[in-house]
């Protein structure tokens, strides 16, 4: 059973989300807040799982609630859920310690697969949000918790699921990329985030952008890499030119 906490100020949308989640009979509701701060504290008596958090809500906002909650209950998982897109959303409900990002207009079933996945120790990052979070970080001047000495502990095919992690990549992309087992590739990410002390996949993304494995310099090093990045990537097929004739091509 996945024990969900659902922090959310509209009473409407809080109402709409525990009628859906409740319709997974291996979902239970332990509790609602309507702020950041109750968030915490019902987070700390009840223990869920996975914690559904709204990014807008009144006394303390998402992100510092899911910065808080990372540091007192690191065990807890938080999806934050809100219905704007914003670069300053995205990145910093990340940096909090968020493991996923879905929108309120996400499709029940794609959230309640969502909240399953988390709760197993998943991430919920796709490419879109990937690319997002790559973009915004490069515009940003390298914090001073980059720390490239931890990337000397990566063996090199270490290294190379990272920049594909970092990519958007799944560990299936990985695997058929590198023509290995999923398994090996679930491998290799679990010992990834235990050398570089990250607590999940987000955070390795993250963790990858702030140390330019994610710049065009990095993948120019190693042609391979580039090409199987493409591979699982492939460019649109050329369309082919309209015929005027309006004969068979």
């Amino acid at each position: 059973m996945t024990r969900v906490l659902i922090a959310d100020d509209d009473d409407l949308m809080r109402a709409g989300l525990v009628e859906l989640l409740s319709a997974d009979p291996t979902i239970e509701i332990v509790g609602e807040a309507v702020t950041g701060r109750e968030a915490i504290q019902h987070a700390r008596r009840l223990a869920p799982d996975v914690v559904l958090m709204d990014v807008r809500m009144p006394d303390l906002d998402g992100i510092a609630a899911t910065r808080e909650l990372t540091r007192v209950a690191p065990t807890v998982r938080i999806l934050i859920l809100t219905t704007f897109e914003q670069d300053d959303y995205v990145s910093g409900g990340l940096r909090a310690g968020a493991s996923g990002f879905p929108l309120k207009r996400t499709r029940p079933e794609e959230l309640i697969a969502a909240v399953h996945a988390i709760a197993a120790g998943d991430s919920l990052l796709s490419p879109s949000v990937t690319r997002r979070v790559i973009d915004r970080m490069a515009q940003q001047p390298t914090p001073d918790l980059a720390d490239q000495t931890k990337l000397d502990q990566l063996t090199a095919r270490e290294r190379e699921v990272l920049e594909l992690i970092a990519h958007g990549l799944s560990n299936r992309e990985i695997a058929a990329a590198l023509v290995v087992e999923e398994s090996t590739i679930r491998t290799h990410v679990k010992r990834i985030l235990v050398k570089l002390q990250l607590h999940d996949r987000v955070q390795a993304v993250i963790y990858a952008s702030e140390n330019g494995l994610t710049q065009p310099a990095s993948r120019a090093n190693t042609g391979r890499r580039a090409d199987t990045y493409r591979s699982v990537n492939p460019p649109p097929p050329a369309r082919k030119p309209a015929n005027p004739s309006g004969g068979p091509h």
